[in-house]
């Protein structure tokens, strides 16, 4: 079934230009300048039930456009849009009442007076939420996100990390069937980036949600998403799954040796390119319809205590693709 459904989607901005310089400048307050920015062109994708979908691309590429698009904050100038049924931008209160949209750039909407609790009652009222339903709900959003410690304090006082819990927890009281995920661990720490990772894994498996979640950060992507679109230019380049696209990108695996004894460089190469030797380890690039022969001949020739076999880091496969795109 499917719960998101975008075709031939189109969005332009009309932005101001002018050249530099006073006279310029001056010119502008009577006569302004404008030229047509095309932020999403062609796009066309599904998303079905309880999918959680990795939405990524270079800055510009026309993420965070689509995002309030099919959250409703924005009108496409050509193009369908469904989302759960209904049309995104006509605000119909029964669509708004099953999505969220959660921005880590503004993770937490609520009036900075307030307290943690004070907000997510303030959505109680808001989202029409049964008292029965808010219990059980804020019981299992406090839990999963360590809210206690916090709820008592108001917005203003939050850190970036608690003020992005307090947010999730915000976002989800209501049970949305449809997440909108813009950079959710953005300026995070590493311990608070990896619990985020932890609960959104938690959370769309229990409730079986639809997530699409945009993110500079691969490793939200590999922890979340089976499957990814990536959008470039304003277009989409590739949907389908990351290991799919390391194939395609990258024809070689990383085979990692730990030797018992240091070899130079030289002794190395026999096997595949050198991507470093550090004393008596050593890691190479080796072809995937290789790696069998090419480890079977380093077990052979050279005094072996461990070796291990690894898909590229993710990081170089996405780097490569905004660098020089997707080829047929």
């Amino acid at each position: 079934m499917t719960t998101v459904s975008v075709r031939d989607l189109a969005m332009t901005y009309r932005v101001p230009v002018r050249e530099e310089g006073l006279t310029a400048a001056f010119r502008s307050l009577f006569r302004r300048e404008y030229r047509q920015v095309e932020a999403v062109r062609g796009v066309t994708f599904a998303l079905g039930v309880g999918e959680v979908v990795g939405f990524i691309g270079p800055n510009g590429a026309g993420k965070t456009t689509t995002l309030k698009i099919l959250s409703g904050v924005l009108n496409p100038i050509s193009g369908e849009v469904d989302v759960l049924g209904f049309r995104p931008f006509r605000r119909d209160y029964r669509f708004l009442k099953q999505i969220a949209m959660v921005r880590g750039s503004r993770p937490l909407g609520a009036p900075a007076e307030l307290t943690v609790a004070d907000a997510l009652r303030f959505q109680q009222v808001v989202y029409e939420v049964p008292d029965s339903a808010y219990r059980r709900n804020l019981a299992e959003l406090v839990d999963m996100l360590n809210l206690t410690p916090i709820l008592q304090r108001q917005v203003r006082a939050l850190s970036l990390g608690e003020r992005m819990r307090a947010g999730l927890a915000w976002s989800l009281l209501y049970r949305p069937r449809v997440l909108f995920l813009d950079e959710p661990t953005i300026g995070l720490d590493v311990s608070a980036a990896t619990a985020m990772r932890k609960f959104l894994g938690l959370y769309t498996r229990e409730t079986g949600a639809t997530v699409l979640l945009t993110s500079h950060y691969m490793a939200d992507v590999e922890a979340l998403c089976p499957r990814i679109i990536l959008i470039d230019k304003g277009s989409l380049v590739y949907d389908g799954s990351l290991a799919r696209l390391a194939e395609r990108l990258a024809p070689y695996k990383l085979l990692t040796v730990q030797a018992a004894e240091p070899f130079a460089p030289a002794v190395w190469e026999r096997f595949g390119t050198v991507e470093s030797v550090v004393e008596t380890r050593a890691t190479l690039k080796i072809r995937r319809d290789r790696v069998s022969a090419a480890t079977a001949r380093i077990l052979a020739d050279l005094p072996v205590t461990d070796i291990t076999v690894a898909e590229p880091p993710l990081e170089s496969v996405i780097d490569q693709v905004y660098r020089e795109g997707v080829t047929a």
